[in-house]
């Protein structure tokens, strides 16, 4: 497949990269301000390395994009709330363009969904977006396989920022404060930690999940969400001394979204440490599946993106 990429942070660096491992040939890298076009395929290492210095990606416009011939759309640029502009209008561009497009953005598909939907069914190209949900773990993709139909909920833990905070106040018995710098100088937390220890980013995949499960209906705002800032040291001790512990847990169902703070078992599937994700995923007929592993970062979510490449059909 031939891709054209909108957004050159971590995700979309990384689909660069890697996609020609995956059999896959990069005919336009753009970044906010600049793009690289070659539709014979752009040098992606000449292009990271501008980027890496300082510079554009490449000397076109970011408009570019759109007049290459491609197949598939990679929609990588930040998330947004609200509208998910600029996100939904690049998306909308390709289906009308009949190309596919695969979101590691979740802007469009948590708060547009239905319109996603409609413009898909009116295009000769597909919607993909299991980068949006848990970076590397396959969640939409087991949900898939299964069919929609017979799962009846999602649960887990779909944050890194915020389990890391929650697994450092558990074992070293330190305050939230304490532990948000330690992660904000790590990297593992942003300088504004809004999005994350809020619950939204969660609540953001969750309302996905929802989606996929109901066929559309929600969007963010239509989500109960708490996030961890009030939980204090005390309450995982006391938690501790019952053999459980608290992590921010999403659920997602065809009644809605929920995402808070809980408690669970000390040893239990949902008690994950650091960084790490899990999702559980309950079915009708195969019972509980669960999947764990790194739910962020540009390489790991790039190879969910290069997966929903693989699986398009040719145009």
């Amino acid at each position: 497949m031939r891709l054209a990429i909108l957004g050159a942070g971590a995700v979309g660096r990384s689909v660069a990269d890697l996609a020609g491992e995956y059999g896959h040939e990069v005919v336009a890298l753009a970044d906010s301000s600049s793009a690289a076009v070659d539709g014979d395929g752009i040098d992606v290492e000449s292009a990271l390395e501008r980027k890496a210095g300082g510079d554009g990606v490449g000397t076109a416009d970011p408009e570019a994009v759109f007049e290459t011939d491609h197949d598939v759309l990679v929609e990588a640029t930040p998330t947004t709330l609200g509208d998910a502009e600029p996100g939904f209008t690049h998306v909308r561009r390709s289906l009308e363009a009949d190309r596919h497009v695969v979101l590691a953005n979740k802007g469009p598909v948590a708060e547009r969904y239905d319109e996603l939907r409609a413009l898909e069914a009116d295009s000769a190209g597909s919607i993909r977006f299991e980068a949006t949900v848990g970076g590397a773990i396959p969640v939409l993709s087991t949900i898939e396989d299964c069919t929609p139909e017979a799962v009846t909920a999602v649960r887990g833990v779909l944050n890194g920022t915020a389990n890391f905070i929650l697994t450092r106040m558990a074992a070293e018995g330190l305050d939230y404060e304490h532990v948000l710098a330690e992660a904000q100088d790590l990297g593992v937390a942003e300088a504004d930690p809004t999005f994350d220890v809020d619950g939204t980013d969660a609540a953001l995949k969750f309302v996905i999940l929802a989606n996929v499960l109901n066929d559309g209906g929600f969007s963010l705002s239509d989500a109960t969400v708490d996030g961890i800032r009030n939980v204090p040291g005390s309450a995982l001790d006391l938690a501790a001394e019952d053999g459980r512990t608290i992590r921010l847990i999403g659920e997602a169902t065809r009644e809605g979204v929920r995402v808070g703070p809980r408690l669970v078992p000390e040893n239990g599937a949902l008690a994950v440490t650091g960084t790490r994700n899990i999702v559980q995923i309950e079915t009708r007929h195969a019972g509980s599946l669960a999947s764990s592993g790194r739910g962020a970062g540009g390489p790991e979510t790039a190879t969910a993106v290069l997966s929903d490449v693989g699986r398009l059909p040719p145009l």
